[in-house]
């Protein structure tokens, strides 16, 4: 699959050596290319990010960049241990780091990034060389490629999506992560980030709120509304609907009354 990834990437790239000597016309092409690009010159300084790069990030002033960063000095790719590889594309070779979590927290801090809607992101990042017509290295290309983006609200609406479908079913953690397209850990720091409650507790109060407008139904017994939200009338249950509502199923009837 990372070869088959890479071999994308690899097509994408072999459309740049063309505009060799032709820096305005590279430059135009860059700027509007679909993917995030960054330019570094041969000390690793940034000269040029693209549009979809400043998008990406909300960044409204690409001089917040331009001229500041140094690939070189990145403390997060030198914890990484990457830098050698890195270094390998500055002496004319073509390196690709599959599936890289961004930084996205040191991003923000670093360029003062506000309302950044963006929980996670994963890319495919190949780093290529732009030869002069010396066939000498004259730029450093970074290509990214996003593989996963978990944009926070997006993936939480899908969960509560889901579980107000499945509320008279039991409740599976498993299942609701998956329906949000993340995986189980991350889904329940997220889900209670963004709604102040588990995923669980959403789930109950959810159930709870369906029982509420049941009981209002004079037709049935308050046994035959629990029972028409998958619940058993028991001590339990009825603890667990006071400790929620404030009073016990039948004084919450004879109050809505």
């Amino acid at each position: 699959m990372a070869k088959a990834v890479e071999n994308r990437q690899n097509g994408i790239m072999d459309s740049f050596p063309q505009f060799v000597g032709k820096e305005e016309l590279l430059a135009k092409v860059i700027e509007f290319f679909p993917y995030p690009i960054e330019i570094y010159d041969p000390e690793g300084t940034t000269v040029l990010v693209n549009k979809a790069m400043l998008e990406e990030y909300h960044v409204s002033d690409p001089s917040a960049v331009i001229g500041k960063y140094n690939i070189f000095k990145d403390p997060v790719i030198i914890a990484s241990g990457k830098m050698e590889v890195i270094k390998r594309a500055f002496s004319g070779e073509k390196v690709f780091f599959p599936d890289v979590k961004v930084p996205l927290e040191e991003i923000t801090e670093k360029y003062a990034i506000k309302d950044l809607d963006l929980e996670a992101v994963y890319q495919d990042i190949t780093v290529f060389p732009i030869f002069n017509d010396m066939n000498q290295v004259a730029y450093v290309a970074a290509l990214l490629i996003n593989t996963r983006v978990y944009r926070g609200k997006d993936e939480i609406k899908k969960a509560k999506e889901y579980i107000e479908s499945h509320w008279t079913e039991r409740f599976d953690l498993d299942k609701t992560a998956k329906a949000a397209c993340l995986s189980k850990s991350h889904f329940a720091k997220l889900f209670r980030k963004h709604t102040g409650v588990t995923p669980y507790e959403y789930y109950v109060n959810y159930k709870i709120g369906k029982l509420m407008e049941k009981l209002l139904d004079d037709n049935l017994t308050i046994a035959q509304a629990f029972a028409a939200c998958s619940m058993d009338y028991n001590g339990h249950s009825a603890k667990m609907f006071r400790k929620r509502v404030g009073v016990s199923p039948s004084v919450y009837r004879k109050m809505a009354k």
